[in-house]
């Protein structure tokens, strides 16, 4: 039995491309083209294993230039003896919130 359903309807579904990594190799930059166009890809790998290729930004990077200054301001404080020393378990808990 065929259905027939309207284009808008299908539009609002995304296609999900599962390829081989000997595909993905071949044309890289196609793949990646359709991924920054919000297509979803599955890079397969054996049989087991698979791979989302997912475009990321400066917010996704965890060593942004932000976090690199937090790191150099604390690197600083250490160098400067503005540490909190902790000898116990309990005091770990403390800090923590347990």
């Amino acid at each position: 039995m065929c259905k027939f359903v309207p284009y808008w309807y299908t539009s609002n579904f995304k296609v999900m491309l599962v390829i081989s990594s000997r595909e993905f190799r071949q044309n890289q930059k196609s793949y990646f083209e359709r991924v920054d166009k919000g297509e979803q890809v599955i890079v397969q790998r054996g049989k087991d294993k698979a791979y989302a290729l997912t475009p990321i930004n400066d917010d996704d990077v965890y060593f942004n230039a932000e976090m690199i200054e937090k790191i150099k301001l604390s690197m600083e404080q250490a160098k400067n003896g503005e540490v909190k020393r902790i000898t116990s378990s309990e005091e770990i808990n403390d800090l923590l919130g347990l």
